[in-house]
């Protein structure tokens, strides 16, 4: 609004003259204001003295910050209502919350982070990070092929490709590509007294075995006989079939001897019918070997073989649909060929079972095959091995 060159007190005197007896013609000529400005002087100022309009002028300009401030008020409450029930706590949140309030309210950034609290120097801050898209798409790679590994194993297997990346970076990245594998629950056990589990110091002190359950897409159930070395965690077997009894047990047995060129001091189990049969009792005393059986109901005891299960379920079981079961046994060879080999064990210093044998990847130590081995039943009853040569 254009101020007048007149003051209060000045247009208050001019209207002073005319009541003074002075023509309203002669008033408006000798001040240089024409007829109309003279009469809206009289309109609001007429009857008033210098200091009645004093404070009509206070009156005035309160009245119009008062209107200032609610006008405020009520946009700032309008720009906090359009962000209600949006979280805005990182500083990329907060910087699309305040451009959307630029967008839509049509304010300025300084006014639209003043309504959010939100510092200034964070909304016109850039990032000079580096984009990382080889890494990113090597990251997607590797998670799209393990779909169970969790950041820790994907971060060891990226770095052994010669990636140089620590690993809060890599947790930056892998949370950015939203990669995080959801962990799956388990029943609730009861909780009571653990005893702590003796570590074997060597391999062949001591193996570990089990029974683990599935079903074809046909709805047909089958068993796989697992083997663990509890020292080197390595997989000595993994047989599948529909039925599996103790006299086939030790007949394994004997076979992951044969190859392992070695004999446990002992074997670790459960109480099941298959492994307390005349036939694994009459291997142990014909072989020498100490068969410890753990306490009924008590599967920590036996915490090897377990852990063993659960990542044979997580990794591979739960992640294929078997057709058949010359199908479970090629996907189960090949799977325990990546166990053995390539597949990092936090419990081994991020080494593979053959790295913690030979100290090198790929190459067969305390028994390993380099190739996946998958077991055949025939019509006699006799076993085989065919190699799998990928």
């Amino acid at each position: 609004m254009k101020r007048s060159r007149f003051s209060e007190e000045q247009i208050i005197a001019v209207l002073k003259e005319q009541e003074a007896g002075m023509a309203t013609a002669d008033v408006c000529r000798r001040h240089g204001i024409s007829s109309a400005t003279f009469y809206k002087w009289k309109a609001k100022y007429g009857g008033l003295e210098v200091s009645d309009a004093r404070r009509l002028r206070s009156l005035e300009e309160e009245n119009a910050r008062l209107k200032r401030l609610l006008a405020d008020a009520m946009l700032d409450n309008a720009m906090l209502k359009e962000i209600s029930g949006k979280k805005v706590l990182t500083p990329g949140a907060k910087r699309q919350a305040v451009a959307h309030l630029q967008e839509v309210f049509e304010v300025s950034q300084r006014r639209a982070c003043e309504a959010l609290g939100v510092d200034r120097t964070t909304v016109r801050y850039v990032s000079r990070r580096p984009d990382d898209a080889e890494a990113r798409t090597r990251i997607r790679e590797l998670a799209g092929q393990r779909c169970r590994f969790g950041y820790r194993r994907l971060h060891w297997l990226l770095c052994r490709e010669g990636w140089t990346m620590n690993h809060k970076k890599f947790r930056r990245l892998y949370r950015e590509e939203r990669l995080q594998v959801r962990r799956r629950g388990g029943r609730k056990r009861a909780l009571g007294t653990r005893a702590p589990m003796a570590i074997p110091q060597g391999p062949n002190q001591r193996w570990s075995l089990d029974f683990v359950s599935d079903a074809l897409v046909c709805g047909r159930r089958f068993r796989i006989f697992a083997l663990v070395d509890d020292y080197s965690r390595e997989c000595l077997a993994l047989i599948a079939d529909t039925s599996i009894s103790g006299m086939r047990v030790a007949r394994e047995l004997d076979l992951a001897i044969l190859e392992r060129l070695a004999k446990p001091a002992m074997v670790v189990s459960d109480n099941g019918t298959e492994l307390t049969s005349m036939a694994i009792l009459r291997w142990s005393r014909d072989r020498d070997v100490e068969w410890h059986y753990i306490a009924p109901g008590k599967p920590q005891q036996n915490g090897f073989i377990e852990s063993f299960n659960a990542r044979l379920r997580d990794e591979c079981l739960n992640e294929t649909l078997f057709t058949s079961l010359g199908h479970a046994r090629q996907v189960l060879a090949h799977w325990r060929h990546d166990y053995n080999h390539f597949r990092p064990h936090s419990s081994l210093g991020n080494r593979t079972p053959a790295e913690l044998g030979t100290g090198s990847v790929g190459k067969p130590g305390w028994g390993l095959t380099p190739n996946p081995v998958v077991a055949i039943t025939p019509k006699h009853g006799h076993q085989t091995g065919h190699r799998l040569y990928s």
